[in-house]
């Protein structure tokens, strides 16, 4: 069992970087007479679009990115609490970057985002390094704290606002392939999750105005990108009211076909989208336009009803699958699905975790974002329950969830072989250079010979080959399309 749980376990490495824990870098920009600024995010996609407004802001203060840390004037870390271990992953980071710090007495050090909330001016005494804390409303702010900083005082601003967007800064595109792009459509949540530090560390929701919305996503086809994802922690509770006509309301549905209308080559995601408020006119909004993806996020947590309901997720199992048959008859079995699960939430029985199970076999996800229960202090669960699965049995209990997903994953992925996908290359293949990887419609990779495409192109693909997280094949022209319908 040991040997199984431990192997199995190795599946968790790549999903823990994707769903919460991956790190991206700034990249070079022309240096010249300015300061150089390395900024290093953590975690989620809306992390990643934040550090691109920071990098904006700063610009404007003078300041050009870099991927040298060890020779930067300033080092920002943007961060992610959703987990203790990204938070030790940060704190780890900050001991490399005092290394630097010592032989650069003039570089100074942020700490960024969700952690910073969190912890607050406490970060400055338990971390002597650092000498800027910023919320994630606060980045405007940076300049001036950066400035605070350079005369030796500490700079702190953790204010949540009630109404900053950032609608009106344009984003500096870091490690951008010029191809896909990120474009925050709200910020904050109001769901109040009893596991979920993201309430307590990115404030309330507010919706940003569609004008502005369109108008970079506008933008950003004209120089070139081809595919956007909307960015929100609940993208289905977008909602905007004209300031001038209470009575315009626009929903996420409404913006989606907005977005979709400006071309209809440019590819549009979104992420992440609640069960409870995910609703039938964005299914069929979704199936009105080819370039909307037919791939929806949509996290799970748990397979049982109670177990939900002390999560605080507002909906009972029978919920969340009808919401699932309705992606299904609205959109159909090829519809992508992915998931997020938590193994070991406090109380939770064996019987309720094989709740979870049952619910992996029912809807038969494509891929999901898998972890065992991690206490976050301050949340409604850490102050009402007591942690009291023990760790092996997490454990245990992640293995077996990975173990089903990934035999799934390998099912659903398995029946597209002979299928024609259309990809849009994003880039050369990690481990090929003779090969290009690219995305299809339902958000699978997909790596094909690199011929004469180029980044960009959308590209027919006949599947020949797949594993459990990716797909292989070649490049089919029209007429052969034809032949093997």
């Amino acid at each position: 069992m040991e040997n199984r749980i431990a192997e199995t376990l190795k599946i968790l490495t790549e999903t823990d970087k994707e769903a919460c824990e991956t790190v991206r870098v700034s990249e070079n920009e022309p240096i010249s007479n300015k300061k150089r600024l390395f900024i290093e995010s953590y975690g989620c996609q809306m992390n990643f679009a934040d550090s691109e407004i920071v990098a904006s802001v700063m610009r404007e203060a003078g300041f050009a990115t870099t991927s040298d840390a060890e020779n930067a004037d300033l080092v920002f870390l943007n961060t992610c609490a959703i987990r203790d271990n990204a938070e030790q992953r940060v704190r780890t980071r900050l001991k490399q970057l005092n290394v630097y710090k010592k032989k650069r007495p003039g570089m100074l050090i942020g700490v960024l985002g969700c952690m910073a909330e969190r912890l607050k001016a406490k970060f400055l005494e338990e971390e002597k390094m650092v000498d800027i804390v910023t919320g994630p409303d606060a980045y405007r702010d940076l300049p001036r704290l950066v400035e605070e900083a350079e005369t030796g005082q500490k700079g702190v601003n953790v204010f949540l606002s009630r109404e900053e967007t950032y609608a009106d800064i344009s984003p500096v595109r870091l490690n951008s392939n010029g191809i896909t792009a990120l474009i925050s459509i709200m910020r904050g949540c109001d769901n109040m999750c009893s596991f979920c530090v993201v309430p307590y560390t990115r404030g309330r929701e507010r919706s940003r105005d569609p004008e502005s919305i369109l108008k970079e996503a506008q933008d950003l086809f004209d120089n070139g990108y081809k595919e956007v994802t909307l960015l929100g922690q609940n993208v289905d509770s977008y909602k905007y009211a004209n300031p001038n006509d209470k009575n315009e309301i626009v929903s996420f549905a409404k913006l989606l076909e907005k977005v979709a209308l400006i071309s209809p080559e440019l590819r549009v995601r979104f992420s992440t989208s609640h069960p409870k408020d995910i609703t039938d006119e964005v299914l069929y909004t979704i199936k009105k336009y080819d370039n909307i993806c037919k791939y929806i996020h949509l996290p799970a947590q748990s397979g049982n009803t109670r177990v939900l309901e002390i999560m605080n997720r507002t909906y009972t199992r029978e919920w969340y699958l009808e919401r699932i048959d309705s992606i299904r008859r609205i959109l159909g079995e090829e519809c992508g699905i992915s998931h997020d699960m938590i193994a070991g939430f406090c109380t939770e029985t064996e019987e309720e975790h094989q709740d979870s199970l049952s619910l992996l076999e029912y809807v038969r996800f494509d891929f999901g974002y898998m972890f065992s229960y991690s206490e976050r202090p301050g949340t409604p669960a850490a102050k009402k329950f007591k942690d009291d699965i023990p760790a092996d049995v997490k454990q245990r209990r992640l293995a077996e969830i990975i173990e089903v997903q990934q035999r799934i994953s390998t099912e659903r992925n398995k029946k597209l072989i002979g299928t024609v996908q259309k990809v849009l290359v994003e880039g050369t293949s990690k481990r090929s250079v003779d090969d290009f990887s690219g995305r299809s419609d339902q958000n699978k990779v997909v790596i094909f010979p690199r011929e004469n495409f180029k980044k960009g192109d959308y590209v027919n693909v006949l599947i020949t080959e797949t594993t459990s997280a990716t797909l292989r094949g070649r490049a089919v022209v029209e007429e052969e399309i034809a032949q093997l319908a």
